[in-house]
């Protein structure tokens, strides 16, 4: 039988006093000899570790499993929803599954070890689960049910083992208030080897490597933590401790008292993660929404738990009235959230930074440390403190702490679940940032005045009341700001606008962002998530018409077609005045998107929303593609910046393969690569993961007054070959004349005009590109590449480079001798031009 105390030579804090039934509270237990937690500091070391692993899993797992099952809002929600079901449940079920006479340490190991052979087996079996859900996925109801199902087959096994680690380390430390404390110390400890996975994933392993790599990191992690948690277990004897069935807590004022805590951390978990998805959506319109940006707010939101947490566990063990701390806690958060959304709409976007003074990505990547920090991290400290202070306002001496530690962390999960998907999916495209923060405010007040109350002192209750009138004031004199328009329209160069115009839609969907602005000259912009998507300026026009009249012409029958995105509608829009197109199949990821556009574009778009023969699927693009039956004469796509974080998918080797497979014979590929904004080897990257797919394919180039700025990208599974008479006898025909003045309004009145914007081809160009990374699924290169050239703005010396290389292609153009010797004079013009 065990014994009710640990002999001698136990670790100290391990070591349960004699029980004293009239010593209910925590407070009133003993506290363990001071030189107790001898090896407690080393396993907040492992607990570092271990965190460090969990979080390169998270960064690389999703990335993964975005793959497959898409990076809308709603497969976003089914990811984050299971993976942090799992922790709950993990949590939840360690106490009641494992007993508690094995030794902690050992079943810490045991899930350390578990943990790894999952990271292994997810990097291998994730391709194989690729291909069984392409051949079943489907969409609506069922799809969404099949996209739950592979994440739970994916990510709850290691999930589960991941809830349970804190659970099953907890049953090593007493319930005293130096135990507790601990705790708090080992949560703590967690989340700040969190911040270093954060990292050490977005700025090292996959900047520099790939996702195997970084795997196999955090598997080693995870192995050196099982291996020195199984040695400390030799090192450290444990005695099992008969836990009372009915500690002294439970009288029934206590159990409602008990209950009261898990509501408020539960709340305090909501309004964390809800502010979480609120403010990192308002901080990357600022930062510019690269891969760096999303690690950035991470790991700052990570500090300030981490530091809150270690500071109230020290703090705890003090404090005579923890619910008291918990409730004060959650009163500050009423200021910190205020004070957050204030900076969001009032300071924030008019720090006087120009991010175009340095093409240093660095120095940009400091400015937006300092920024995150100044709005996020005082209620990311106050959030931090929540969960240790819980800890010590529902620990009561004699209760098994891992089953304690369970249930405190399982309500927290399950509010973080709630707040994560309800703010993004519900409350922002329904109430938006600026009401949803509102919400977070009146949360939190909340929280703080039912533990208050619960407190059953009319003094503190008085205080519960003045906290809902507080709230009630924050509510309506409220420092809640709307979003600046200038940031959803210009982002991170706002303040470099010198006559941006005035906005004339503005709204906040699920998945982005979107305004559609006018000049004063008239023209109009549409702006997505911080970036200029298109306009009506002469420039863009030509480039969005290139991306649609290209691949139409070259094409001897072009009958469907898939337009990646639908940005203003003018690229998909194109395609409407080609009498042979009978099917436009427009793939959009936001539903706030289309009617907008066609409400200020319809002109310049064609009404294509209402043509009878377009379809709209509001997918992403690479899982709407990798689940469909169909296939196309054309694909193509609006133009998507790839320093924005998850389009790197749609610029990869297996993307472009992807799309090769959903061509008909003869199908052609177009796909947009800018200049502005992108340095040499993000540019060379493109290129050359385009023609690892494509080794016929061939750039055309779209420029301003002679000088380059954006290109277009063709590709075929065949040779291209291009008649230059036929296809001006098809624009010759009455029935292309829409087709004619289409070009003619972008500055191509015949079809050596459109074609004099060839610029070269991949053989061409292969000396050039022999450094390019290609941009593979496994690796996502672009995103990292792009994120740090996002400053560097040479277009016109990267087209030089690129047409330095370009020859005239006898094997591709043909036709008569007249129509020949005016194409290569054309082309030959624009290459002095340069």
């Amino acid at each position: 039988m065990p014994k009710k105390t640990a002999p001698a030579s136990a670790d100290p804090v391990s070591q349960h006093p004699q029980q004293h039934p009239s010593r209910h509270p925590l407070q009133s237990a003993p506290q363990p000899p001071p030189d107790g937690p001898r090896f407690l500091p080393g396993l907040l070391l492992l607990f570092a570790g271990s965190g460090c692993a969990a979080l390169i899993y998270e960064v690389v797992w999703f990335q993964l499993l975005q793959l497959v099952i898409g990076s809308s809002a709603i497969s976003l929600g089914v990811l984050l929803g299971t993976y942090m079901g799992g922790m709950c449940l993990g949590s939840l079920l360690l106490p009641r599954l494992i007993r508690a006479k094995l030794h902690p340490l050992r079943v810490y190991s045991a899930i350390e070890l578990g943990i790894g052979i999952c990271g292994v087996l997810a990097l291998f079996g994730l391709p194989l689960i690729n291909d069984l859900y392409a051949a079943i996925a489907g969409h609506g109801a069922f799809g969404i049910a099949l996209r739950a199902v592979i994440a739970a087959m994916c990510l709850l096994p290691p999930t589960l083992l991941m809830g349970a680690s804190l659970p099953a380390i907890a049953r090593w430390v007493e319930t005293t208030p130096s135990g507790v404390s601990w705790l708090g110390f080992f949560y703590g400890g967690n989340i700040g080897g969190a911040v270093l996975g954060c990292l050490l994933a977005g700025f090292y392993l996959l900047r520099l490597y790939d996702m195997p790599t970084a795997t196999l990191v955090a598997v080693a992690i995870n192995f050196v933590v099982s291996l020195i948690s199984f040695y400390l277990s030799g090192k450290t004897p444990y005695t099992a401790i008969e836990h009372e069935e009915k500690p002294a807590r439970l009288s029934a004022g206590s159990r409602q008292g008990a209950r009261v805590i898990y509501v408020a951390i539960a709340i305090s978990g909501m309004c964390a993660l809800g502010a979480e998805v609120i403010w990192t959506r308002l901080l990357s319109l600022m930062l510019g929404a690269t891969v760096y940006t999303f690690s950035i707010i991470l790991a700052v939101f990570l500090v300030g738990l981490g530091i809150g947490s270690a500071v109230a566990s020290q703090l705890g063990r003090a404090s005579k009235r923890p619910a008291a701390a918990l409730a004060a806690c959650q009163l500050l958060l009423v200021a910190a959230i205020a004070w957050a959304a204030y900076m969001l709409a009032v300071s924030l976007p008019y720090w006087p930074i120009n991010p175009t003074l340095s093409t240093s990505a660095w120095y940009t990547f400091q400015l937006d440390l300092l920024r995150c920090f100044w709005v996020v991290f005082p209620a990311a400290c106050l959030w931090g403190a929540s969960f240790p202070l819980a800890l010590a306002a529902a620990a009561w001496r004699g209760e098994d702490g891992g089953k304690l530690v369970g249930e405190v962390y399982a309500a927290n999960t399950v509010g973080a679940i709630l707040g994560a998907v309800g703010f993004s999916l519900v409350l922002i495209p329904w109430l938006g940032t600026q009401n949803s923060q509102r919400v977070l405010i009146a949360l939190a007040g909340l929280a703080a005045a039912i533990v208050f109350v619960s407190l059953r002192n009319r003094r503190l209750g008085a205080a519960a009341i003045g906290v809902l009138g507080a709230m009630a004031v924050v509510w309506l004199v409220s420092t809640v700001g709307p979003v600046p328009w200038l940031a959803v329209a210009y982002g991170r160069r706002m303040l470099i606008q010198s006559d941006p115009g005035h906005v004339l839609y503005l709204g906040e969907g699920r998945n982005a962002s979107v305004a559609i602005s006018e000049l004063p000259g008239g023209q109009h912009y549409f702006h997505v998530s911080g970036k200029v998507e298109a306009s009506t300026e002469t420039y863009d026009m030509r480039l969005q018409r290139m991306l649609a009249h290209l691949p139409a012409l070259l094409h001897p029958n072009p009958r469907s077609v898939l337009v990646v995105g639908f940005g203003a509608g003018v690229t998909a829009g194109t395609f409407v005045v080609y009498p042979s197109v009978r099917r436009i199949t427009i793939c959009e990821l936001e539903p706030l998107i289309p009617p907008a556009a066609t409400r200020y574009f319809r002109a310049e778009n064609y009404n294509v929303m209402n043509d009878e023969r377009t379809s709209i699927h509001y997918d992403d693009a690479r899982h709407f593609i990798l689940t469909s039956k169909d296939k196309y004469d054309i694909i193509t796509s609006d133009p998507i910046h790839p320093w924005v974080k998850g389009t790197a998918t749609l610029y990869s080797k297996e993307y472009f393969e992807l799309c090769k497979r959903h061509l008909n014979p003869g199908g052609i590929v177009t796909q947009w690569v800018p200049l502005y904004e992108s340095d040499v080897q993000t540019v060379k990257s493109e290129l050359a993961t385009f023609f690892e797919a494509f080794p016929n394919g061939t750039i055309w180039g779209n420029d301003i007054n002679g000088e380059g700025y954006d290109t277009v990208l063709l590709g075929q599974a065949e040779p291209t070959k291009i008649n230059v008479d036929a296809l001006q006898q098809r624009l010759d025909q009455p029935a292309y004349a829409s087709v004619a003045k289409s070009m003619q309004g972008v500055g191509f009145r015949s079809a050596v005009d459109l074609l004099s914007t060839y610029a070269g081809r991949a053989q061409d160009l292969a000396p050039w590109l022999r450094d390019a990374q290609i941009n593979e699924d496994l690796n996502m290169r672009l995103q990292y590449l792009a994120g740090m050239g996002l400053n560097y703005d040479r277009p016109v010396v990267l087209y030089k480079d690129i047409l330095s290389f370009r020859r005239f292609p006898e094997d591709i153009f043909s036709g008569s001798a007249d129509h020949m010797a005016a194409l290569r004079f054309a082309i030959a013009s624009a290459g002095a031009a340069q």
